[in-house]
């Protein structure tokens, strides 16, 4: 985990050189990741956009509100700019959201009470879950999907989510632009700049990026700073490229294992851990 003193110069170099978009959730690092950001924009909450997320993993409204009245305290502030369903990668979660008393309706409740100013959703599992969500029609601000030059080839989100929400005038935020752990990056399949242009240059309103230290966040900066669209070609040749390690989704273990999987989401759902698998 960062030192604190880390955490405060990425959070305050980003905002100086125009970041303001950070995202987060209430489950990250046990509360500690709202509370490290809550404390590095004190004096400087205007200047930033706060996106983190409730995390019910199908519980009901009840506790969406809980979390939400707890994120605001971590976070220091009277609202959240968006808040966002988090882990939506079970095939009954959206029937559990969806439900009577379910998440959905403390998104309602929460724009109700100006606690909130957008919602959406994320997931990272399986671009169909992506559209049972937005078959309820529900009118989100936001869908967050994995985008990167794998996930064409792969359970494409690009493909089959990402049109759907550009014709519904939704506004698309990418993540795992560099496959969650870089991966590919490691080894030698492509260049960062390659990964994170990349996925900056499809139709999304940002893209995330996963900073774990300050040379990480400055590699980023940098790539966002000197941002050139990639052409169609440019983005049908890295396509190709990949091709050869993207088809069994190797690179994407988001979608392919439960490596990333929120343990409170999989025994909410009475899933085993990965400790509680046989070896």
């Amino acid at each position: 985990m960062y030192a604190e003193s880390e955490v405060q110069r990425i959070v305050h170099e980003g905002l100086d050189a125009g970041i303001n978009f950070f995202g987060n959730a209430w489950e990250y690092q046990d509360g500690a990741a709202e509370e490290r950001l809550g404390r590095a924009l004190l004096g400087r909450r205007d200047k930033a956009f706060i996106m983190t997320q409730v995390c019910t993993h199908g519980r009901d409204r009840a506790v969406g509100l809980q979390q939400l009245d707890q994120s605001l305290r971590r976070l220091q502030t009277d609202h959240i700019d968006l808040w966002q369903i988090h882990e939506c990668i079970y095939d009954d979660d959206p029937d559990l959201h969806f439900a009577h008393g379910g998440v959905i309706e403390a998104l309602d409740a929460a724009k109700t009470q100006g606690k909130v100013r957008f919602v959406g959703f994320s997931g990272h599992k399986d671009p169909l879950i992506h559209l049972k969500m937005l078959a309820h029609d529900y009118k989100f601000d936001t869908v967050q999907m994995p985008l990167n030059p794998f996930d064409a080839n792969f359970r494409s989100f690009q493909n089959i989510v990402l049109p759907e929400v550009v014709n519904r005038g939704i506004a698309a935020i990418g993540e795992k632009s560099m496959n969650g752990g870089g991966e590919a990056i490691k080894a030698g399949l492509l260049s960062p700049d390659e990964s994170l242009r990349y996925a900056m240059s499809l139709p999304v309103l940002t893209t995330l990026c996963g900073i774990d230290s300050y040379d990480v966040f400055q590699q980023d900066l940098m790539i966002a700073q000197s941002f050139k669209a990639m052409s169609e070609a440019e983005l049908s040749a890295l396509r190709t490229r990949v091709l050869p390690f993207s088809g069994d989704g190797r690179y994407e273990l988001y979608k392919s294992s439960m490596l990333y999987d929120e343990a409170v989401g999989r025994a909410t759902h009475k899933f085993p851990d990965a400790t509680e698998l046989p070896a």
